[in-house]
């Protein structure tokens, strides 16, 4: 049976490791050639683009600052040039800042915005022009159920992991009439490896986070990359401006 995601190209960002990387294996297999974009992850971000290559996929693997309106230029015509048109956009970048309230400087504050907002505006604002042009899109932003829960010490963070999942709602207002969907899928407490650098105590973090869940185990990378994977398919084609929660029932409703 033919792959799901065959002749479609679909850029990943954040795709070196963790959750991102993830999701671009999943897209590789489902057919799509994939862009695997990090920014200073040379190394893991070359060996994941090797990985999908003797996997018998498509793959390469860019660097850009995805802050920086330029580079995410020159992001989308090296990934043209070497790969044709995006028409899948996994908008996964971002980062985890870290401080309370009181020390929320506002150049803190610009900082977790423009990595984990902004960026995203400057990707779709890039690359949505080209899928209308082809009628067919998938826009799909990877933001956080922290966006509803809350939690201290992420003032930053969860500001712009909610106003990320308006700007989803406003693309699939604006872009659905061109052949395009935009949802975001919000991951819970998903089990990385990073997470040993700033968690003091994972065993007792994971007590506490299955309490939440009604799912009574951690989350793992591929929970997220199977709904993303989804979402790009045709099967997915009548669902847009929604968030999916990927989270073991810790959000409900």
């Amino acid at each position: 049976m033919p792959s799901p995601l065959n002749s479609h190209i679909a850029l990943v960002t954040g795709a070196a490791g963790g959750i991102g990387s993830a999701i671009a294996r999943r897209l590789a297999a489902q057919g799509a050639a994939v862009i695997i974009a990090h920014l200073s992850e040379l190394q893991p971000a070359s060996d994941l683009a090797e990985h999908i290559t003797r996997s018998g996929g498509t793959a390469i693997s860019l660097e850009a600052d995805l802050r920086d309106r330029d580079a995410v230029r020159r992001l989308r015509r090296q990934a043209h040039e070497q790969l044709g048109p995006i028409d899948i956009l996994v908008s996964n970048a971002g980062v985890y800042p870290r401080a309370p309230w009181t020390e929320t400087t506002l150049s803190r504050w610009n900082d977790a915005l423009a990595t984990n907002l902004t960026s995203h505006y400057l990707l779709a604002r890039e690359l949505t022009p080209g899928m209308a042009v082809g009628r067919w899109g998938r826009v799909i932003t990877i933001g956080s159920v922290l966006a509803k829960a809350g939690r201290h010490d992420l003032a930053g963070y969860i500001s712009a992991k909610a106003g990320l999942e308006g700007f989803t709602r406003a693309l699939a207002r604006e872009l659905g009439a061109s052949g395009i969907t935009a949802n975001c899928v919000a991951p819970g407490s998903i089990r990385v490896p990073a997470e040993d650098a700033v968690v003091a105590d994972p065993e007792a973090m994971t007590t506490r986070q299955l309490a939440r869940q009604c799912i009574q185990r951690r989350g793992h990378p591929d929970d997220v990359a199977a709904a993303v994977a989804f979402l790009a398919t045709d099967d997915a084609g009548f669902i847009t401006g929604q968030t999916l929660r990927i989270d073991g029932g810790w959000i409900l409703g």
